[in-house]
């Protein structure tokens, strides 16, 4: 058993770090890194980065803040609420290291800062990720309907559009679907023995559980009210970015809804990016944010520089927010420790 769980955190800091390596290769053969330096030294506007950084604090506090009402809702004890924040500050930064070092970091320091239970706290990170998800499938709704033309352009034009396009229309694959679903149902029926069934019952059931603590829980008022500001900031870290370059500065027209239109694409495809496994993102968002803009006809050398730029000065601000969180842990321990 020793040997299976250290295979599995073997493979699972591995993988992300060889397809964040992977596509960063591919990125890095799209950039051209002279268009890049240009683009810094004579055309951004540092100072809508700013604006997106002081935004994006935002955001990772009021996700504390909104963490804290689900622990207190578990029976946790209420703690101060920076240090709410500062859970969030650190499995942020710690993220960007290894892939979901950040959630296990932030639920042990809650778990024994506040001597509760691990496995409820873990629940509550279920809840928290699955608000995340039902925001993000309402988000892929809209942005389905809004931005049809530019999609209906893509699958149009481009040979990648039509390969897709072929495999998602095909019976062939809505055939394929549902032989898996079957499958999975057919399993969970008839070998609900089995220990890998059983482990993926279980899963299941903890993910219901804190999708039902959601709509259940007090405060609920508050806590979706939090979740809506953090979506909005979380847009807002996009969009601001808009101003600080050019080529995207120009999709800011009354036709495309002042550049809302183009921003909500963008910051859905960046969003769905977080289901391939990668270190701190690096890779899959910049690359789905790189074809979410040539969408809108941006130059993909300078939908590479809006990426890879936004994603240097987010990776910035959440390492300082880490330092933060690193120090306010070590005091809070030091003041433990002497009283």
């Amino acid at each position: 058993m020793a040997h299976k769980q250290i295979l599995k955190d073997i493979l699972h800091t591995v993988i992300p770090a060889i397809v964040s390596v992977i596509l960063v290769a591919w990125l890095f053969h799209k950039v051209d890194i002279k268009t890049v330096i240009f683009t810094l030294k004579a055309g951004c506007d540092y100072w809508w980065l700013l604006l997106m950084i002081l935004v994006l604090v935002l955001s990772r506090s009021v996700r504390g803040v909104r963490w804290g009402l689900q622990l207190r809702a578990a029976g946790v004890p209420r703690m101060p609420k920076f240090a709410e924040m500062v859970s969030i500050y650190g499995a942020y930064a710690l993220n960007l290291v290894f892939t979901g070092v950040g959630e296990a970091w932030r639920c042990i320091y809650v778990a024994r800062r506040q001597k509760a239970s691990l496995s409820t706290v873990i629940g509550t990170d279920l809840g928290d990720r699955i608000s995340d998800a039902i925001v993000i499938v309402c988000l892929v709704v809209c942005t389905l309907f809004v931005a049809r033309p530019a999609l209906d352009r893509f699958f149009d034009h481009y040979p990648l559009g039509r390969e897709l396009s072929a495999i998602f229309t095909s019976p062939w694959f809505l055939m394929g679907l549902i032989i898996i679903i079957g499958g999975i149902l057919w399993l969970g029926f008839t070998h609900s023995d089995n220990r890998t069934v059983d482990k993926i019952k279980t899963e299941c059931s903890r993910l219901w559980v804190g999708f039902k603590v959601l709509f259940t829980m007090p405060h609920q008022f508050e806590y979706w009210g939090m979740t809506l500001l953090i979506w909005i900031f979380y847009f807002l870290m996009t969009y601001l970015c808009f101003f600080a370059f050019p080529f995207t500065k120009a999709l800011v027209t009354p036709e495309m809804a002042y550049g809302l239109l183009p921003g909500l694409v963008v910051f859905v495809f960046g969003s769905l990016s977080i289901a391939v496994p990668a270190t701190g993102g690096l890779g899959p968002w910049n690359i789905a944010v790189i074809f979410a803009l040539t969408l809108y006809g941006v130059d993909q050398a300078d939908a590479a520089t809006y990426s890879m730029v936004v994603w240097a000065f987010q990776t910035i601000a959440q390492i300082l927010l880490g330092v933060v969180a690193a120090i306010y842990v070590a005091i809070s321990r030091r003041k433990v420790t002497t009283t």
